[in-house]
């Protein structure tokens, strides 16, 4: 029978080598947390980076002003177009034939209002007429009245028949009502020159109500001849080209885009846990995976969204239900890129982005607090149309003013000056004086 402890195995001593091992693998494990925790304290938590960003820019729709069949087209997609470089025309047939409508219409409002200017001239010389006649009946029925009193002063004696006497009454009647008359109708002619100076008083022909209102359809109708050709308003390429020839378009309806891609941005979508250091103006590296990591965009943070993107959805999360699953939201942030850098690498709609902001300068706001000094966009391409309406206007004005030539030659006839009737008979006595 063995010995029992004869079989119990002897402990093993403890190798050095494993020890040392593990406390090796200890202080890598241990110096490289010291090294993230010092690398996060010193440089990652000054900078907030996301690969939820995407390039924006404006998408300039191509509308007609005005109804018609196209006629001609002259960008398709992927065109580079300058501002003002006409891109659809649409038959101008309609437009013309309303312009010159609206042409005669003006041209014979134009000469109407001269002739109403002019009729102030002959009614207040027919005004001095009837006051003439006025002054004659005036001075016959005075006549009238001293022969009937004095021969009714002689009557008494015999000296005048009764006849004789009747018939100096009857003169007398027959003078006054002449002068009844001529009163009337002074007053019938003052009244009318009344009316027709109320119609031209205190305005030219060119700018008489009547006058404009004529104006304003000619420059309706010569907008819409202008309109049936349609500009480029920017400098961009052409996108999403939907007309064709022939095709019947209406007033609003979609043609074509522009995009202009000079004038992109970035819409960066941070997580709300990010947004606590970010501020308007703090500098942003971008990288497009159109290019790689060859190519960096430096930006600027523009400004911070007004909400989360599912606050603006077409169909917002209905939290207040049951079902109710907390999700991180994410708030655009937009940043402004450097436009030498766009223009050496170019960027399109859509395109992702990676973004870091760095976080370091913390002066900045995190909301705009003052309006834009200046309109963020602008055209000239439409104001010269305008200049051209303005042009035909003072054209058939100027055509149908008369001898004068130009509009502003063309004044209201000065009113002859109406004379009372101590005037009138004045002049008279004068003249028979003389």
């Amino acid at each position: 029978m063995s010995n029992p402890q004869e079989n119990t195995p002897t402990p093993r001593p403890v190798n050095g080598r494993r020890k040392k091992a593990l406390l090796s693998v200890g202080a890598v494990v241990a110096l490289a947390g010291l090294g993230w925790g010092t690398y996060e304290w010193l440089v990652a938590s000054h900078y907030e980076a996301t690969d939820n960003a995407y390039v924006q820019g404006n998408v300039v729709q191509i509308t007609p002003q005005i109804g018609g069949t196209v006629m001609a087209i002259h960008a398709d997609d992927t065109d580079y177009v300058k501002a003002g470089q006409p891109l659809v025309q649409l038959d101008p047939a309609d437009a013309k034939l309303a312009l010159e409508q609206a042409e005669a219409n003006l041209a014979q409002t134009v000469r109407q209002v001269r002739t109403v200017y002019t009729n102030n001239g002959s009614l207040s010389a027919q005004v001095n007429l009837r006051q003439a006649d006025v002054a004659k009946a005036q001075a016959e029925a005075a006549r009238a009245e001293d022969d009937l009193r004095r021969r009714q002063s002689l009557s008494g004696n015999g000296a005048v028949s009764v006849e004789e006497l009747n018939h100096a009454r009857s003169q007398l009647a027959n003078a006054q009502s002449v002068l009844a008359a001529a009163q009337a109708g002074v007053t019938a002619a003052r009244e009318q020159l009344a009316s027709n100076q109320a119609q031209t008083e205190g305005t030219t022909v060119e700018q008489h109500p009547s006058v404009q209102a004529a104006a304003a359809k000619v420059r309706e109708a010569m907008l819409a001849t202008q309109r049936v050709s349609l500009p480029a308003p920017v400098d961009g390429y052409v996108a999403k080209r939907t007309v064709q020839l022939g095709q019947r378009v209406a007033a609003g309806s979609p043609l074509m885009s522009i995009i202009p891609l000079r004038q992109v941005w970035v819409d960066a979508n941070f997580k709300e846990v990010q947004l606590r250091k970010i501020r308007i103006g703090q500098p942003v590296r971008l990288e497009a995976d159109l290019y790689g990591r060859k190519v960096q965009y430096h930006g600027t943070v523009a400004g911070l969204g007004a909400g989360t993107g599912s606050a603006f959805a077409l169909l917002p999360a209905q939290n207040a239900t049951g079902n109710w699953i907390k999700v991180v939201q994410r708030v655009p942030v937009r940043i402004a890129l450097d436009l030498a850098e766009i223009e050496a690498n170019p960027l399109r709609v859509g395109l992702s982005m990676d973004a870091e902001v760095d976080v370091r300068r913390q002066d900045g706001k995190t909301l705009a607090d003052a309006p834009r000094p200046s309109a963020l966009s602008q055209t000239e391409v439409f104001t010269t149309q305008d200049k051209a309406a303005d042009e035909e206007v003072r054209r058939v004005i100027a055509a149908n003013l008369g001898r004068t030539g130009t509009a502003e030659q063309a004044r209201a006839p000065k009113n002859v000056p109406v004379q009372s009737p101590a005037q009138l008979a004045k002049a008279q006595g004068n003249a028979a004086a003389h």
